[in-house]
């Protein structure tokens, strides 16, 4: 089992409910495949073979175990929640006592590393999501008709990628947040840029 000190530190600088989270996925993951190996993305533990297999991530109050290719698994134990993205799924827990049991993640882990092994020939026709179908904010609707570049970028987007800005905008709690995160979407929709665009290719 090769472990990565990024790693280490990392825990180490979580809360203790999220230490104890950690180690104990860290250690299923790792029982699920001793090849798979550790690294940092997004500033998060990140597990691989053949590709990204998963991550996991300390919040405040909870630990996200995110699966990347988790809705092209068998979820036989009804264990996601659904959720918009093409492929990543996530799971949410506040206490250890909220994680599956051992035999249930390594079998998912064993799948998801499975696919990367496939190249993912047998791969599910993930159903896309219509933009017709997203309603657009009026404030985000007007910024974006005074907004040549950034209205003709927002509407080559994706769906995942609108609902991205949406979602972000409307979610502000304060006029003033709202505001500010308008101006800053404006901003970089306008230079081609998607919501989540530091993290991308990383």
């Amino acid at each position: 089992m090769s472990k990565n000190k990024a790693i280490d530190d990392y825990i180490s600088q979580q809360e203790p409910f999220a230490q104890e989270i950690i180690l104990h996925l860290r250690d299923v993951i790792h029982r699920a495949s001793p090849e798979i190996t550790e690294t940092i993305k997004w500033r998060h533990p990140c597990f691989e073979s053949n590709g990204l297999v998963c991550a996991i991530a300390a919040f405040k109050q909870h630990v996200n175990f995110s699966f990347f290719k988790g809705k092209l698994l068998n979820d036989s134990e009804k264990i996601f929640s659904a959720s918009e993205n093409n492929e990543l799924t996530a799971l949410k827990f506040k206490t250890l006592i909220d994680v599956p049991t051992d035999d249930i993640l390594v079998n998912y882990l064993q799948q998801a590393i499975s696919l990367n092994s496939a190249g993912n020939k047998q791969k599910k026709q993930i159903p896309r999501k219509d933009k017709n179908s997203l309603v657009i904010p009026e404030d985000l609707s007007s910024a974006l008709a005074n907004n040549l570049p950034a209205n003709e970028v927002f509407k080559a987007f994706s769906y995942s990628k609108q609902k991205d800005y949406i979602d972000w905008l409307t979610s502000a709690k304060r006029a003033t947040t709202r505001s500010t995160r308008l101006n800053t979407a404006i901003e970089w929709i306008s230079e081609g840029k998607s919501r989540h665009w530091k993290y991308e290719n990383c």
